[in-house]
């Protein structure tokens, strides 16, 4: 079969969009194996030299909106047109996987979605930092977990919740048994049955909602954050046993504050008087 210069340009053309949409794509993921960088700020690979380790990381050092940040209340904007994180959430088959510096909870089904202007973003693992990575007028807190999740395009979003020392988080306190059974293995995804992402509670409808990063390489720009305002709480114990069975020798997996760079950064506090 023989085509036209003008047709060869055309399949040339819809070939370089596709292959620059799967780059993107690809790009936009965390990585499965974080062995490569280190959260210790004395090593060779550690937080301020992430963007020198790959050159698709480079937005680890360069970028311009990168996270976690400091949600200081006197640049943050109150709004109520966002709307309520709307949860259409469902039980579904699940892996645990050490990543090699946190513990990463996978969905392989359809675990549902949440709304955001109008997209659906589905939800795809949630993962733990102690300590919380975002901090709150400066206040850093005892642990942070994130629900990410992605649109059909592609764009990812993902939900923040910051946890203090006092009662035990019960979601946690039932995921024990997999975690500790975790401990003694690397490098292998563990499949843990059913988990219904609805038992991780929000305990508000305010957040804080702006534009950031994935907080781990290739730290991904354009990514939407929303960080729920309440901070929950978790015991010493749990927090242990999330660092312990990772066994990266570290005690710290968190990112460093960010640049806000003239970010707006705005909270959602509902018109009604709830919670």
């Amino acid at each position: 079969m023989i085509f036209s210069k003008k047709r060869v340009c055309e399949f040339s053309f819809m070939f370089l969009v596709l292959a620059a949409s799967i780059a993107t794509l690809a790009r936009a993921q965390e990585v499965d194996d974080e062995r490569e960088f280190s959260y210790d700020e004395s090593s060779e690979v550690g937080p301020s030299r992430w963007g020198e380790i790959h050159s698709e990381w480079k937005d680890c050092n360069s970028g311009q909106m990168q996270s976690p940040i400091d949600l200081r209340n006197k640049r943050v904007k109150i709004v109520s047109h966002l709307g309520k994180l709307k949860r259409s959430y469902k039980p579904a088959n699940a892996t645990l996987i050490n990543r090699g510096h946190d513990m990463m909870l996978r969905w392989i089904n359809d675990a549902g979605h949440i709304k955001i202007n109008g997209t659906k973003f589905y939800l795809r693992q949630c993962h733990w930092h102690s300590p919380s990575e975002h901090t709150l007028d400066g206040r850093k807190f005892d642990m942070e977990v994130h629900l990410v999740h992605e649109s059909d395009t592609g764009r990812m979003a993902v939900i923040g919740i910051m946890y203090k020392i006092g009662r035990r988080d019960t979601f946690i306190s039932m995921l024990k048994p997999r975690f500790q059974a975790l401990s003694e293995l690397t490098d292998i995804e563990k499949t843990i049955g059913v988990i219904d992402p609805y038992l991780i509670k929000f305990g508000s409808r305010k957040y804080y909602r702006y534009i950031g990063s994935l907080t781990i390489p290739p730290c991904t720009p354009n990514i939407i954050w929303s960080i729920v305002r309440k901070v929950r709480t978790v015991t010493k114990e749990q927090v242990n046993l999330i660092r312990e069975a990772v066994h990266d020798n570290l005690e710290v997996n968190a990112r460093p504050i960010q640049r806000t760079n003239g970010r707006s950064v705005e909270i959602y506090r509902p018109n009604d008087p709830k919670n």
